[in-house]
């Protein structure tokens, strides 16, 4: 035990999560030459081979699918006892964090976060970045400290968090008279979905589909402002999360009205991946955005 190096369950805890040299190696700074050697020496330290190669990609084998839990919890452990004890000063904190919100949230919680971030911790820089196309790894890899919206993480070593709910509501032009719209009306009227994939339905479609109904969907946006602008051009409506995008509307000239179809609201979820649970300030910027999150959705 006197030539045990503890450095090796840090990048055990790596390989595992990461599931291949190359991102163990780029979440500890390494080259891959270097990560590779350090493999070798978990190897000859434990007996097992690790991670196996099947086809293009490593595969964890039975002994490191078995550890795997405890390995991270002895990380998590060793850090917060290394750590000082007193919770993070705001004051104090130099760093720079990178966020990717919907940008409804962005809208809506951006400006009062990065109020509450100047008062109370000036040495912190905030990155917004917007909604990927596609699904990311970005969290697992610490480009992303945080994201917020609507599922939940699938990956076991990210954290999700429900913030709240927001309800749907329908936005449509000001010059629109009534109060409600019935749902044929809302199933006739010319329609922009918000998609950052361009998909030109949504869970909605499906709701009206087993009702017998359809929406008369013109065109998809990937957020909700560009979305607002081109109905706002023609004169067609946007389904939306309510309070959030109450600024947009008014910019744009529209008004919501209540979603004529019982439909669940739109889940607000915080995920992060589990290596910055212990990690004081990213605990305290996550405090941050729970005030702020509660504040916008009212």
């Amino acid at each position: 035990m006197h030539s045990l190096d503890l450095n090796l369950l840090t990048a055990l805890d790596a390989l595992l999560e990461e599931g291949s040299v190359l991102g163990a190696a780029q979440r500890l700074h390494l080259s891959p030459p270097a990560m590779s050697r350090t493999l070798g020496r978990i190897r000859r330290a434990t007996g097992d081979a690790i991670l196996v190669r099947t086809g293009r990609t490593m595969t964890a084998t039975p002994y490191a699918v078995r550890v795997r839990a405890d390995v991270h919890r002895l990380v998590q452990e060793a850090r917060a006892l290394l750590a000082p004890d007193a919770d993070a000063d705001p004051a104090t904190i130099a760093r720079t964090f990178t966020l990717r919100f919907h940008d409804a949230i962005t809208a809506a919680v951006g400006p009062g976060l990065l109020a509450a971030v100047r008062a109370r911790a000036p040495g912190v820089r905030l990155r917004f970045l917007a909604e990927a196309g596609a699904d990311t790894s970005d969290l697992r890899h610490g480009r992303v400290d945080a994201e917020i919206g609507s599922t939940e993480p699938e990956r076991p070593e990210i954290r999700g968090e429900l913030l709240g709910r927001a309800e749907r509501v329908v936005a449509v032009p000001a010059r629109w008279r009534g109060k409600s719209l019935t749902l044929r009306r809302y199933t006739t009227v010319p329609h922009v979905i918000v998609s950052r994939r361009g998909r030109l339905r949504d869970p909605l479609d499906d709701a009206l589909e087993a009702l017998g109904l359809a929406r008369a969907t013109v065109a998809a946006a990937p957020t909700v402002d560009a979305a607002l602008a081109l109905a706002a051009a023609i004169g067609a409506a946007v389904t939306v999360p309510d309070r959030m995008t109450a600024d947009a509307l008014a910019r744009h000239g529209m008004r919501r009205l209540p979603l004529p179809l019982d439909a669940p609201p739109v889940p607000v979820v915080l995920s992060w991946h589990q290596r910055n649970d212990t990690d004081r300030a990213h605990a305290w910027l996550r405090t941050v955005l729970r005030e702020q999150v509660a504040a916008a959705l009212g």
